[in-house]
């Protein structure tokens, strides 16, 4: 993103921090037109597609380096994987997707039709809270809404599920600690339902 905006002439750089709290839940697409846009740059076409494909390369490939696998989260997801079908609804684009469910080791969690990327799996791409993600993934598995159940981690993520009529669950265990009273209370004003800590505190509230 310092790279993009040094490219487009703007005096502003950004920490991971600061990029990590302004833009969680959205791609780099809608991350890179909005901050443009907010220093008066816009950000012609075949441009930005040129900015999107380098930040998912370079992306994709610290991903696949750092990601490692996470006992509490595969024990829980191989406990639910009995119980219900489960999906990935995500903002990012599938390469990275496919690399992050793969260096974490729950790619078999999620085969690939169970997998929806705001960025290519739709006509048009978008980004979170938009709901055209959620909407896609409910009709091409042909789930209703009231048998569908989200769990998100950012508020864009939680507005694009209410937006398209899905129940929400909060996670807050990948939030830094001392961000997470700010997260649940932002997570539940979007419209979760509840705001759970861990994998194992989910499977409680699913029963």
């Amino acid at each position: 993103m310092n790279r993009l905006l040094q490219h487009l002439g703007i005096d502003v750089t950004f920490t991971s921090t600061e990029l990590r709290l302004a833009t969680t839940g959205m791609n780099f697409r809608a991350t890179a037109t909005a901050i443009a846009a907010d220093h008066g740059s816009v950000l012609a076409a075949d441009e930005l597609e040129r900015w999107v494909a380098i930040e998912r390369e370079v992306v994709t490939s610290h991903l696949q380096r750092r990601l490692a696998p996470d006992p509490a989260v595969t024990g829980a997801l191989t406990r639910l994987f009995g119980l219900y079908a489960l999906a990935v609804v995500s903002s990012s684009a599938s390469e990275r997707v496919g690399a992050s469910l793969a260096a974490s080791g729950i790619a078999e969690f999620f085969p690939g039709p169970f997998r929806f990327s705001a960025e290519d799996s739709l006509a048009v791409p978008a980004s979170k809270p938009d709901p055209a993600i959620y909407q896609h993934a409910l009709e091409s598995l042909g789930i209703s809404t009231d048998h569908a159940l989200a769990i998100e981690d950012a508020v864009p993520g939680v507005e694009a599920a209410v937006r398209a009529g899905v129940g929400v669950i909060g996670m807050l265990a990948f939030v830094a600690s001392d961000e997470r009273a700010e997260r649940a209370a932002a997570l539940e004003a979007a419209g979760a339902r509840a705001a759970v800590s861990s994998w194992r505190e989910l499977e409680g509230v699913l029963g």
